[in-house]
This record gives C-alpha cells, structure tokens and sequence, in this order.
C-alpha cells in the first residue's frame, strides 16, 4: 500500500499549499491531492490538465411542484431554514404558491415527508466536482466544491479514494495530501487513515493556538503528527514556543523556513519554489523533504 503524508494547518494561509507544491516537486513516483475542496488552490501552482472529470452530488434538495402545491403552508411552518416562501406561480386552485429557496434548503426531508399533497419532489443535488489530471510533476486528484454547498468532507473522502486506487493501479508508493485547515469535517477526512500529518504553523500566538488544536485532532486519529514552523524569524520567541510544545507534545519539529519575498515571486510565476530557485527556503524545504520521508519509512 501506498504511503501518505497529508499537509494540514490550524487555520488558512499558513503557506501549506506552498509546501505541497515544493514536496511534490522533489518527491518521485507519487500522487497528489488537493482535499482543500472548499478553496482548492493547488492547481493555480501545479497547472493541471483534466483527463477526468464527474459531477458530485453530496446530498438533496427540496423542490415544490407548482401544480400540486395547495399553499396549505404545511413546508412553511415545519421549514427550520427559512428557505419556504410563498413567491411561486399561480396554478387552477390557488393565487400563488410556495417555493424553496435552494440556497438556504439543508436538504433535511420534513416538508417532503408532511406535505398533504405530495407537491414536494427530493431530487440530488449537484454539489461540485472532481477531476482526475495530469501535471508537470505527475498525477493529480482534486475537486471543486460549489458556491455555498455542503458535504465537503464527503467530497474530499472521495478525492482521497481515488488517488489511492490510482497510486494502487499504476504502482505509485506515495500520495502527497494537501489538506484542508481548520479541525472541521473535511479535515477529519482529509487525515483519516493517513501515515503523517504534517502541521504548517507560523510564529504568532493564533498560530500555536490552531496548530495545537490540529495536532490534537490528528493524535485523536492515531495519526503521527510532525510540525514545520513557516516565516519562523518572523518572531523567533514565539516560534521557541511552538518548539517547546512540540517537545512536550511529542511531534517532531522538521522545519523551520525562513520568510522571503521569493514564496510569493514563485506563486505569480505559476511555479513551486524548488522549481523558482536555489534560495535558502528552497534549501530548507529540501531538507524538510528528506526529513518526510524518512519518518514515512
């Protein structure tokens, strides 16, 4: 079975998805993924060009059927979302009728369940999508998700699944994971089953704070956790403290990157920084890289 080490964070912006980009750079005979479904950005780095795509529906929706609606109010009364109003068209029994805003619908049933008539239709709800891709530095899984829909973690399950058949079907050892932030839903999925979890943090106080939720999110799991510490000569008094967690919360410390304009001169330049230049955050992430893989042996 492959390995695979996911890429995580406490919270947005941590320069985690510039990690992934450097580490699928230097590693060989891999799989990368994009789990951030909800604001995928790997491929504004990696430049991917789809050879698969398919729709994904995470769940369903409420749509009342104009014709059948009484406007006895049954939806509207029962609805906890607010998404029932009576804004539809007329039909031969009644003036106006209602209609549900697919927006605010959570997809949750009651109105279908007690409507009188049975006007109210459950259909699947076109959530997103996911691709398969190819890129410079090998294959690709990632998706995206729709404008304010839900089941994020259930669309990154499956973003993980098929890299996983992909890396299984053509003999690829390792999948490099960019995860989502945060501790919610498409976090757990993003780590669940994972051989790593490597948290990008920065020295400030939120920083530590978010990592140390994260970390404690993958130790729940049984995931080992390792720590790389972004822009670390931001404040080196605070990115002591991140160290000393660690110690104390036995993850390792892998890295510290130095911060430099050049992170930001590669990302417009539609490259990783490994693939930008030489400099000593290309270097420190090399060395970062090793480090990796030798805690994934």
């Amino acid at each position: 079975m492959p390995k695979e080490v996911v890429i995580i964070s406490g919270k947005g912006g941590t320069g985690k998805t510039s990690v992934v980009a450097a580490f699928a750079s230097l590693a060989v005979n891999k799989v990368m993924t994009d789990c951030d479904v909800d604001a995928a950005d790997l491929h504004l780095i990696l430049q991917p060009k789809v050879l698969h795509r398919e729709k994904f529906t995470g769940g369903k929706k409420a749509r009342i059927q104009a014709n059948l609606c009484t406007a006895c109010g049954t939806c509207e009364d029962l609805c906890r979302f607010d998404a029932v109003r009576m804004d539809g068209p007329a039909n031969e029994g009644v003036g106006k009728t209602y209609i549900i805003d697919p927006i605010s619908c959570e997809g949750c049933g009651v109105c279908v369940r007690y409507c009188p008539t049975e006007a109210i239709l459950f259909e699947e709800s076109l959530d997103g999508e996911w691709f398969i891709s190819d890129t410079r530095v090998g294959p690709m899984v990632h998706a995206k998700l729709g404008i304010a829909q839900g089941n994020s973690g259930k669309l990154v399950s499956i973003v993980r699944d098929k890299a996983k058949e992909m890396a299984k079907e053509e003999g690829h050892d390792l999948i490099i994971s960019d995860g989502s932030p945060g501790i919610g839903c498409p976090v757990i999925a993003s780590l669940a089953g994972a051989d790593l979890a490597l948290a990008v943090t920065e020295p400030t106080l939120s920083g530590l704070h978010d990592c140390q939720r994260v970390a404690e999110l993958a130790r729940h799991f049984g995931i080992p956790v390792a720590v790389v510490i972004n822009k670390y000569d931001l404040n080196e008094d605070v990115a002591r403290d991140i160290e000393r967690w660690a110690k104390d919360f036995g993850a390792e410390v892998l890295g510290r990157i130095p911060y430099d304009p050049v992170v930001t001169k590669a990302q417009l330049a539609g490259k990783s920084v490994i693939e930008y230049g030489d400099g000593e955050v290309a270097k420190e992430l090399i060395s970062v890289w090793g480090r990796v893989r030798d805690a994934l042996r």
